[in-house]
């Protein structure tokens, strides 16, 4: 696969924080981690300002001193520590369902619900019909939509061949296995985080499916591993003394 571009100064901050647990950081931890990154230090506050100013941070309650995620960022930090997770329990077989039944919905409307289903991980089968596996532990938030009629079902065909019709799996896997093999040879910092980047966006596009109906050779749980490994370099590099 074709080299990744580095992150420019602002998303290298988000990076980082987005890396970081709890998800707060000191301007001088940011910029001495920027540094690293090849990012001088006035480029790092400048961003910094702008991440603000935009939402995408903000200042840490009790500590002025300390940035956190905005709240737009914090959400989409919860979606990518449940991709870095396994969060597959025991499967018997069902798949949760839902149905659109209200018509007569904006197109604004119709987009935002389709956002909504596909960050739980649902798939269409065919318009205003959503399904995937119940095997996740998460709650059915989707739920508490008034237009959708929720079911868990059966599928009567091979479930196997149901999930290779709702979601490209092959086109998945050989795209996880080129970017865990990109992290794997990329030693250049900023390159490398970009790297990091493009593989945890690439695990939230995870469906996330029971064992039995994935591919052999299924690279999630390898790229899972490889993710937290630099998250961990992350938080070295960000605590790092002077």
């Amino acid at each position: 696969m074709p080299d990744v571009a580095p992150l420019p100064a602002r998303s290298v901050m988000l990076s980082l924080l987005l890396g970081s647990h709890p998800d707060r950081m000191s301007a001088a931890e940011l910029v001495r981690a920027g540094e690293h990154f090849g990012i001088p230090a006035a480029t790092a506050r400048v961003a910094l300002t702008r991440a603000v100013a935009a939402g995408d941070l903000r200042r840490a309650d009790g500590d002025p001193g300390q940035y956190a995620l905005g709240e737009r960022l914090a959400a989409r930090q919860r979606r990518q520590d449940e991709a870095v997770l396994d969060a597959e329990t025991g499967w018997d077989g069902s798949w949760e369902m839902a149905v659109v039944v209200v018509a007569g919905r904006t197109s604004a409307e119709r987009a935002a619900l389709r956002d909504r289903l596909s960050s739980y991980r649902m798939a269409e089968l065919r318009e205003g019909v959503w399904t995937r596996p119940a095997n996740l532990r998460r709650p059915r938030g989707y739920a508490d939509e008034v237009v959708l009629s929720t079911f868990t079902a059966t599928p009567d065909e091979d479930p196997a061949v149901l999930a290779r019709q709702l979601w490209d799996l092959g086109g998945w896997a050989a795209r996880g296995r080129a970017l865990l093999g990109q992290l794997g040879k990329t030693r250049e910092p900023a390159a490398r985080l970009a790297v990091a980047a493009h593989v945890v966006r690439h695990l939230a596009a995870d469906p996330l499916l029971p064992a039995a109906l994935l591919p052999a050779d299924w690279p999630a749980a390898a790229m899972r591993t490889a993710y937290a490994a630099y998250q961990d370099e992350l938080r070295e590099i960000a605590l790092a003394p002077r």
